[in-house]
């Protein structure tokens, strides 16, 4: 495991978050127990990622930005399966946002302050509006733009806010490289 200046990556129930070396761990994040995070992937300031009750997967180049957090529930009667939290690669989860044992598909887009609960799904290159809540176990489909709350379709995202999304995403890997050095540099 890479070190992390100032990021707190805690070990519970004989689990380490496993985290790429080129990902990005901002200082004031902490990361607990069985998480695996992908290449270039960014977890940014104040972040709690707390995998002590079940798995949260991140893939590659996703961002988790300033304050958000993620957790999952375990299995229970009733409910073998569980509820991890499962991140595709290149998602963009926007500030403060709190996203809870559910599925991002590859390309999804969380908005700030947003909330997606268990069972729930944003399929790929699909967005969750600011503020806007997910309820348990309603599915968004690809390219689909959900607001309100609870979560409501309000449409089909264009070709433009799509690259508008992607845009959004290399932008936040481009910058979690110069954070990962200037964290690096502060340090030494």
């Amino acid at each position: 495991m890479t070190n992390h200046p100032g990021a707190n990556i805690i070990s519970i129930h004989g689990k380490t978050p496993k985290i790429h070396e080129t990902a990005f761990i901002a200082p004031g994040a902490t990361i607990i127990g069985d998480v695996e995070i992908g290449a270039g992937s960014s977890i940014w300031y104040n972040c709690v990622v707390r995998a002590d009750v079940f798995t949260i997967r991140i893939g590659e180049r996703t961002n988790v930005q300033d304050g958000s957090v993620l957790h999952c529930d375990p299995p229970r009667p009733g409910d073998e399966e569980g509820c991890p939290l499962v991140i595709g690669d290149d998602v963009l989860i926007g500030h403060m946002a709190m996203v809870h044992g559910c599925r991002i598909e590859d390309r999804g887009f969380v908005g700030l302050g947003a909330i997606a609960m268990n069972k729930s799904v944003i399929g790929s290159d699909a967005m969750l509006a600011a503020g806007a809540m997910l309820t348990e176990r309603k599915i968004m489909g690809p390219r689909e733009l959900w607001a309100g709350r609870p979560a409501k379709k309000l449409k089909d995202l264009s070709d433009a806010a799509i690259a508008g999304m992607t845009m959004g995403t290399a932008h936040y890997a481009e910058n979690a490289r110069h954070h990962k050095a200037a964290v690096g540099e502060g340090l030494g």
